[in-house]
């Protein structure tokens, strides 16, 4: 799997939300709405989810693998960090 192009969509400089995301996997599968969160100790990726009647919000679509969560949310991070400056 290669992440192919990461488009910066939006950004924010208040609250916790920093970015707004869309990534194309292997130029074939694109994924919107990726959002960049600033936690307590480091920024990390949302997925995108949406909530459940019971108001419980669920990823729409997740990496499997801890290897492969790591793998985006490193690309992800690096293309915002560009953005930026």
């Amino acid at each position: 799997m290669e992440i192919s192009d990461i488009k910066i969509r939006k950004t924010m400089h208040e609250g916790r939300l920093r970015a707004v995301v869309s990534i194309t996997i292997d130029n074939a599968i694109a994924i919107h709405d990726i959002k960049l969160v600033q936690g307590d100790e480091r920024m990390f990726v949302a997925m995108p989810s949406r909530r459940e009647d019971s108001g419980i919000f669920r990823d729409i679509i997740h990496p499997i693998s801890a290897n492969v969560r790591e793998k985006i949310e490193e690309q992800i991070l690096d293309a915002y960090r560009e953005y930026v400056q």
